[in-house]
């Protein structure tokens, strides 16, 4: 017998929530640098200002534990004491949860209510503002002392270990660090960052939703990471000190490419050159080189469509209809891949034309609206008592 309980509406005790805690949870964008955070390479991700709103509030028992999402209006209550895997949403929650226990913090029953403004599926990294809105939430309601750091790993940890997801720790980091106005350039390996200012001058970031979505779990991206680890345990057998791709340089891959399958070797490829386009990224745009950051856009898309193949025809459709626009510089597919979003690097007064023009072409070549997002960089997870 299952102890999750799922519930349609408001629960009736609901409609009166006095919140003792309140969570701003932020989705995030990555500019450049994807698949290289499980393989400890470099990224450069925000959290963005479309968030998920949490409430939380104790109730009176030990154990009970009861979450309504205003977005979807259901919820689902859960045991403390009995912790087993839901479907769906429900094991982010519950994963987060599982790891507060995990690390004998003392939990007891509580209330919490949940808004979002991110559509799951988008490639804004919905699931990683739900964990750390809802440890960073929990954190404040019970005083548990835990920084942001052990937030962001935890709830890394959740994802992987309960969701079944093998992400790296991006999402988990932009969500709840970044700092409003900059860009993250992140180091996967040591966790050192630096902050870039977001200043794109005449231009901002668009986000293109295909609206299509094939869930990272069932996709290719797990399969994408046993690649690179496959790659990596064959090239230890001679050179014992390479821990992981970061180790890897241009003219070792080159050395061992007869020891790898075809597959391995692009994959390896699409990493060590998207670790260099990261690096060349951050110095463009900390000297105002929007073009040519622009530049390294378009290789990224071409390296994850052609090397890690993990685009889809809607996102190709989308990045080569941007690329004859002389006023959009850059454009890529962002996130685990097939579906989601491109993002985009154009001029701001070319915004609606463009819009107008790209979204009838996107209907008649895929039966499927486009929905459209300006993100701005934003501060990462804010609580508030």
């Amino acid at each position: 017998m299952s102890h999750i309980h799922s519930f349609e509406g408001l629960p009736v005790d609901f409609q009166n929530f006095q919140s003792e805690i309140q969570v701003d949870s932020p989705g995030r964008i990555n500019l450049i640098g994807e698949h290289t955070d499980y393989n400890d390479g470099f990224v450069m991700p925000t959290a963005i200002d479309k968030k998920i709103y949490f409430e939380f509030r104790r109730n009176d028992s030990d154990h009970l534990c009861r979450i309504y999402s205003k977005t979807f209006d259901r919820g689902f209550e859960f045991n403390l004491r009995k912790i087993e895997k839901g479907s769906g949403w429900e094991n982010y929650i519950i994963g987060v949860v599982n790891e507060l226990l995990l690390l004998d913090r003392k939990l007891s029953g509580f209330d919490c209510i949940i808004e979002s403004q991110l559509p799951v599926g988008s490639g804004l990294s919905s699931s990683a503002a739900l964990e750390c809105g809802l440890a960073g939430g929990l954190n404040a309601l019970f005083q548990l002392g835990l920084d942001r750091i052990e937030i962001v790993k935890l709830s890394q940890k959740a994802e992987n270990q309960f969701v079944g997801m093998n992400c790296g720790i991006m999402d988990q980091f932009a969500s709840a660090i970044s700092k409003k106005d900059h860009i993250l350039k992140l180091d996967c390996r040591s966790l050192e960052y630096d902050f870039i200012p977001a200043d794109f001058k005449n231009c901002q970031l668009l986000l293109l939703n295909t609206n299509v979505s094939h869930t990272h779990t069932d996709s290719g991206y797990n399969s994408r990471r046993q690649d690179c680890e496959d790659a990596v345990s064959i090239i230890q057998q001679q050179y014992p000190a390479v821990a992981s791709l970061r180790d890897v340089s241009f003219e070792l891959l080159e050395e061992q490419k007869n020891q790898l399958s075809e597959r391995q070797y692009q994959r390896c490829s699409y990493v060590l050159e998207e670790n260099k386009r990261v690096q060349e990224s951050a110095i463009a745009l900390k000297e105002g080189k929007l073009r040519e950051f622009g530049k390294l856009m378009y290789l990224s898309h071409e390296g994850l469509q052609h090397q890690y193949e993990v685009s889809c025809k809607e996102l190709d459709f989308l990045v080569d209809y941007s690329r004859d626009k002389h006023f959009i510089y850059g454009s890529r597919m962002m996130g685990g891949g097939f579906g989601g979003c491109t993002i985009n690097l154009i001029e701001t007064d070319q915004v609606e034309n463009f819009l107008q023009e790209v979204k009838p072409a996107y209907k008649e070549a895929f039966g499927i609206e486009l929905d459209s997002i300006i993100a701005n960089a934003d501060e990462g997870t804010i609580v508030k008592k």
